[in-house]
């Protein structure tokens, strides 16, 4: 087969238009290497594909040219059960299932052909919230002060931070990604690329609050948490070393003495967190092989779960209990987080960011080899501010390892952030239609867009968001294919506005009447300016001074604020402070507004800059104000007075 002809039959794109309006062709050995990674999709002799009934709304399967009528067909569920059969004369299937859900339905032509399809019994739309306009403060939760915590912030501070929300009228917080990272390399600090998604970064866990803390340990380390407390930035090696050592002790301490009831609770967290045992497992094997998991003896680098169940009996079985330890301690306090949302009556409660990909060399990518591609990276085509284009080396879904596996890990992936949330943000969520993988080894230019199964991934997402009762927000910035928008709308995934970018072809912001209800809308990113840093060209002196490209021209900004203040001056607003954008921002129909806590506490340097690692520090600087001094450094009146038409009572 002609290797163009190839790619097109595995969804990859070998041209595109960029944003610039320039079409870009993807070079041979680019194309060959995608084509060695991205894995053959499903041959269907009867049924076409996945077959999504929405809402109660049934359609006949597409069948395959081959397919021969009548066909008997049955369906079964996830554990392999029969929930209902029958015949069908002309191709049509009337079926009448109890619960939503995932499905696979079988079906046998009169040629004995066999076929089996994913069913994707789902909600119409997903869940869109049963609150009016509010407004939510945005958190990078590692980069909370507070007189107690041990020099990152931690669980305890978030129900702080919940508190105070409920307090100042706000529907709840909204945070960072909280995936697990490497915690014994914990300089490599980025939310946004995980070991796992699955799974809870233990360094968040307020160890003094454990049962079984050890009150000694302080004593002992009582300086070097203070100095880690004290430090400009957050100390992550640092933090790691006393944290965990001090959650070993808490571990050692539960096991010597602990309650009937604590032990049942750990033992049945265990038994319902499905893929805790294995994370556990790989925490311990890639600490004792070190190197990438597909360097590992060939026993452990795709393990049965005979050889997990093994090691779980063997000598590491303690270890591996350690892991499922801290993973359990994590969870009960941001849960614990969540319960305290609900008491507080907050509309939200938690609002968590879901990362676009994994680490290749992390536990997702080893846990499921076949529905996330190690080879190829996951990024972004040159555009306006990335002109180098984007390699975020991070690994993504695929779609034929998905469809074969019922969709399976994304599922998983939105569970366990849905379970403990009101809303979430799903990152770049222009990779549920199609993705852009750039080969290891090669440069951002040099990659390609690869199709995905769009309709049934937001049908799987609109099953969970209802199951959950949680809003989905998917991150739509950037250029997106026509009707994609609207797609995501029509099944209920609210749109993310940053007003920064909400502007026309002559540089004027747009009206207030521009912003749909269902979406979410704020004035920046972590990955863009605070609103000082914006309005003071801050943020293109620094980029520059690393030696990058601003995006922009001081000329350009200073059209941007002229722009703004002519927005502001339309509906009455006479000066381009702070609290006149926040005003603009809550007359807008948006039905979430984001606050960062950087713009509320008037801070000049953005958490993070794209492109850089060493250069900057990113991920790692501390807010300037501890938790107990925010009542005197925020001015409450001007927030409400701001936000007034989103306070809550």
């Amino acid at each position: 087969m002609d290797v163009r002809a190839k790619a097109a039959e595995l969804g990859i794109e070998t041209s595109f238009i960029d944003a610039t309006g320039h079409q870009r062709v993807l070079d041979a050995t680019a194309l060959q290497r995608l084509l060695e990674s991205v894995p053959d999709k499903l041959s269907h002799h009867v049924l076409a594909g996945d077959l999504i009934w929405r809402g109660g709304k049934c359609s006949a399967p597409e069948l395959s040219n081959e397919a021969a009528c009548p066909l008997s067909w049955q369906v079964r569920d996830m554990q392999g059960h029969s929930v209902a059969d029958g015949v069908c004369a002309d191709g049509t299937i009337a079926i009448d299932l109890p619960n939503n859900g995932v499905y696979k339905l079988h079906a046998v032509d009169e040629h004995g052909r066999k076929d089996s399809v994913n069913l994707l019994f789902v909600p119409q739309r997903a869940y869109e919230g049963d609150f009016d306009r509010v407004w939510i403060l945005s958190v990078q939760l590692y980069s909370v002060k507070s007189a107690r915590n041990w020099g990152i912030g931690d669980f305890s501070d978030l129900s702080w931070l919940l508190r105070w929300a409920a307090n100042i009228g706000a529907a709840g917080i909204g945070l960072n990604p909280l995936h697990a990272l490497f915690d014994d390399h914990p300089e490599q600090c980025s939310p946004y690329s995980p070991s796992s998604r699955l799974f809870l970064n233990p360094l968040y866990i307020d160890v003094p609050a454990l049962p079984e803390w050890d009150e000694d340990f302080a004593a002992e380390y009582g300086a070097a948490i203070e100095s880690a407390r004290s430090a400009e930035f957050v100390s992550y090696s640092e933090v790691a070393r006393l944290k965990l050592a001090a959650v070993r002790g808490a571990f050692d301490a539960f096991k010597a003495r602990t309650t009937l009831k604590r032990r049942t609770a750990f033992d049945e967290f265990r038994r319902t967190s499905t893929q805790l045992s294995r994370f556990a497992c790989f925490e311990v094997l890639r600490r004792k092989f070190r190197g990438p998991w597909w360097d590992w003896p060939d026993h452990w680098n795709q393990p049965s779960e005979p050889a997990i169940e093994e090691l779980r009996n063997g000598p590491d079985a303690r270890e591996i209990e350690f892991f499922e330890f801290q993973q359990w301690c994590a969870h009960e306090q941001l849960e614990n987080c969540n319960h305290l949302a609900r008491e507080l009556s907050l509309p939200i409660g938690l609002y968590l960011d879901i990362a676009v990909g994994v680490k290749c060399d992390g536990f997702d990518a080893w846990n499921e080899q076949f529905a996330i591609l190690r080879q190829l990276s996951v990024g972004a085509p040159p555009d306006l501010l990335n002109t180098a284009g984007q390699d975020w080396g991070l690994a993504g879904f695929n779609a034929s390892g998905l469809e074969q596996t019922s969709y399976r890990s994304y599922r998983a992936m939105l569970e366990a952030s849905m379970q403990y949330a009101g809303a979430i943000r799903i990152d770049h969520v222009l990779g549920l239609n199609r993705i852009y993988l750039v080969p290891h080894g090669n440069l951002p230019t040099q990659g390609a867009y690869v199709q995905m199964p769009f309709e049934s991934l937001l049908a799987v997402t609109a099953l969970e968001s209802v199951s959950h009762r949680c809003v989905v927000i998917g991150e739509d910035l950037g250029t997106v294919p026509d009707g994609f928008r609207e797609r995501l709308a029509d099944w209920g995934i609210w749109s993310y506005k940053v007003m920064m970018f909400e502007r026309d072809h002559h540089g004027a912001f747009h009206p207030i009447a521009h912003y749909p209800p269902n979406s979410l809308v704020t004035f920046n990113t972590h990955d863009l300016a605070t609103y000082r840093g914006w309005k003071t060209g801050h943020d293109m002196r620094a980029k520059s001074a690393l030696g990058f490209d601003p995006g922009e021209t001081q000329d350009s900004r200073d059209h941007a604020l002229t722009m703004l203040t002519a927005a502001l001056r339309r509906v009455d607003l006479n000066d381009a402070s702070f609290g006149s954008m926040l005003h603009y921002l809550s007359k807008t129909k948006s039905r979430i507004l984001a606050v960062a806590a950087e713009d509320l506490l008037n801070i000049l340097d953005q958490p993070n800059i794209p492109g850089t690692v060493d250069e900057n520090p990113n991920w790692r600087r501390k807010l300037p104000v501890a938790l107990e001094e925010w009542g005197t450094s925020v001015d409450l009146s001007a927030l409400k007075d701001s936000s007034q038409e989103r306070w809550r009572s």
